[in-house]
């Protein structure tokens, strides 16, 4: 799972270009390097998914013309198992339908080359201020009130204490209403790729977030469970 986006005087926020063509992925690289991102390159999309396996970025400069294992098929993997993940697709004039298919896959915008390198990290710098939020952000459901920044959650104005995996795993629910995860999803996103135990470990955090929450199982406020998949958090109307 990615980390939050923090203040530059701490982490710089992780950026991975996946660009087949050397001068065009240096360039990008160099723009965003004096913006004061960190950035992690790829030449193919196989490449990208071996390299996002060791070290997740917050967020994906993904062109969509890729020898091999295009970024459309990217996209999609990184939705799948990756959904934490911010993609920002670099498109030609003439792939309109390639990039209607990935803002429907999830990607989060797009970029037309030749492009100005100036609108490019002003975008990517939207997207993450979308997606991770200045400090003062609160994320409200109901009388339920998430502080990402603090890490804290309080209900009714009442502070709930959690461990940090009962935060990681509620925020990632919440912060995704609607979708359904898959248990061995969850362990993925919040335990890791190295976590060999038993899925059931996410019943176990489900069950002491609800009982912390006060949310019925049988008629859910937040945390609705979807019969032979997993969870899901229940969307607002």
């Amino acid at each position: 799972m990615s980390d939050p986006i923090p203040d530059k005087k701490e982490i710089k926020a992780k950026i991975l270009v996946v660009e087949d063509e050397e001068p065009i992925r240096s360039f990008v690289r160099i723009n965003l390097e004096r913006s004061d991102f960190l950035v992690l390159e790829a030449a193919s999309g196989e490449e990208a998914l071996k390299l996002i396996k060791t070290t997740v970025p917050h967020l994906v400069v993904l062109d969509l013309k890729l020898p091999g294992m295009d970024g459309l098929q990217v996209c999609r993997v990184l939705r799948e198992e990756y959904p934490q993940v911010a993609i920002v697709m670099l498109t030609a004039r003439t792939q309109d339908m390639d990039k209607i298919k990935g803002l429907e896959m999830g990607a989060d915008d797009y970029v037309v080359k030749p492009f100005n390198p100036l609108e490019l990290v002003a975008r990517v710098k939207a997207v993450l201020r979308r997606l991770y939020p200045a400090k003062n952000f609160v994320l409200s459901c109901d009388d339920l009130e998430i502080f990402p920044a603090a890490r804290q959650v309080k209900k009714a104005g009442k502070q709930i204490e959690l461990t940090s995996r009962e935060f990681e795993l509620l925020y990632f629910l919440a912060r995704n209403p609607g979708r359904a995860f898959s248990r061995d999803e969850l362990l993925n996103h919040i335990w890791g790729k190295d976590y060999f135990g038993e899925p059931k470990a996410v019943d176990i955090y489900i069950h002491r977030l609800r009982s912390k929450l006060g949310d019925d199982p049988t008629a859910p406020s937040f945390i609705e469970t979807i019969w032979g998949l997993g969870y899901r958090w229940r969307e607002r109307e």
